[in-house]
């Protein structure tokens, strides 16, 4: 009977602990892509303006993909998300 008192305090004692600090970013602190930046180039061939837009926006890499094709969830503020009609056009420019 002791025993099931000493595990009980202890599970109390388990739900009043702080929860576990957030997982680091894995990118550099201020490193962001902005896609306002490039907003002018959509509607431009995606082969044709993804170099500068990858420039204008700061992101450290692009993600480029057809509208309705499966993509991640996963967010990487640093990266520029570009999605293109089925003739290569840019839709829009986003990030994450």
């Amino acid at each position: 009977m002791t025993r099931l008192i000493g595990v009980l305090a202890l599970l109390t004692l388990g739900a009043c602990a702080k929860p576990a600090a957030p997982i680091a970013e894995t990118t550099a602190p201020g490193v962001q892509c902005d896609a306002n930046a490039v907003q002018s180039l959509v509607g431009r061939m995606a082969a044709d303006v993804t170099a500068e837009a990858q420039k204008r926006s700061g992101a450290r890499s692009v993600r480029s993909y057809r509208s309705g094709d499966a993509v991640t969830m996963d967010f990487r503020p640093d990266r520029l998300n570009v999605e293109r009609d089925a003739t290569g056009k840019v839709v829009k420019f986003t990030c994450g």
